[in-house]
């Protein structure tokens, strides 16, 4: 049975920032749905008020999935924040997912703050935040920040300047988003019990460690990319969706 599957972003990140990688996913995993889902704040929704809580995140996914028609039991693929959404989620209604992926994330109580944001990127967050910078550069930035091959990358980056003008986040959504992700924490026992945590070993953004936290807490599988940065799907997608399709055919079997 296809299960559909609903593709969650990070912090003020929208669904079209998956780019390439949707079209490939789809392609990989032929007659299953796939919905590239919007946070409130962000892409299509960045007029709406971002929750203040990863908890009302859930609320908001569970109401457009409705609205969309789109009927459970899901299928989760998340990346940082949108992979605390997942967490939440199926915290609050398991019955509704059948299995999460999570991709370079880092949730409390499993490892300390400087793991799960580390603080040479303090800054430069802020500065790209808050600090009104040109959107070429701060797309730039972006890059820098998540990618280990930003200059096979640079393609991106136009799109990228084009989603930011004419989809802007506004500083109050992305403090709201920022509080809520700090806020969070997780279940100590696993939320679910089909789970894949997907972590790059060379993440500048959020430790590597942390993944493998979680998983060691939970009991779940996870995959560490050995050279990938932050945006794995977009460094390496073809490992992304490798990993993946090994997890749903172990599943189908089990």
């Amino acid at each position: 049975m296809h299960h559909p599957w609903i593709l969650l972003r990070g912090l003020t990140r929208e669904a079209a920032h998956w780019g390439a990688f949707v079209e490939a996913f789809e392609h990989a995993l032929p007659g299953a749905r796939v919905v590239v889902q919007d946070l409130p704040g962000n892409g299509l929704l960045h007029r709406a008020v971002s929750p203040a809580t990863v908890r009302g995140m859930v609320d908001a996914c569970r109401a457009q999935m409705a609205a969309q028609g789109v009927r459970p039991p899901f299928r989760v693929l998340a990346m940082s924040l949108g992979a605390m959404v997942a967490t939440e989620w199926a915290r609050v209604a398991p019955e509704e997912l059948v299995g999460c992926v999570l991709i370079n994330t880092s949730l409390r109580p499993f490892s300390p703050f400087y793991q799960r944001l580390r603080p040479r990127n303090y800054a430069a967050l802020l500065r790209l935040a808050f600090g009104g910078s040109p959107s070429e550069q701060v797309e730039q930035e972006v890059l820098r920040l998540t990618s280990n091959r930003a200059l096979h990358r640079q393609q991106v980056v136009p799109g990228w300047v084009a989603i930011r003008r004419q989809r802007p986040v506004s500083a109050a959504n992305t403090l709201r988003q920022l509080a809520a992700a700090a806020r969070y924490r997780a279940p100590k026992k696993p939320p679910l019990a089909n789970m894949l945590l997907l972590a790059s070993r060379e993440d500048g953004l959020v430790h590597g460690r942390c993944s493998q936290a979680i998983a060691n807490a939970w009991h779940v599988s996870v995959a560490v990319h050995p050279w990938a940065g932050h945006d794995l799907p977009l460094d390496d997608p073809g490992w992304v969706i490798e990993k993946i399709l090994g997890w749903v055919a172990a599943d189908s079997r089990s």
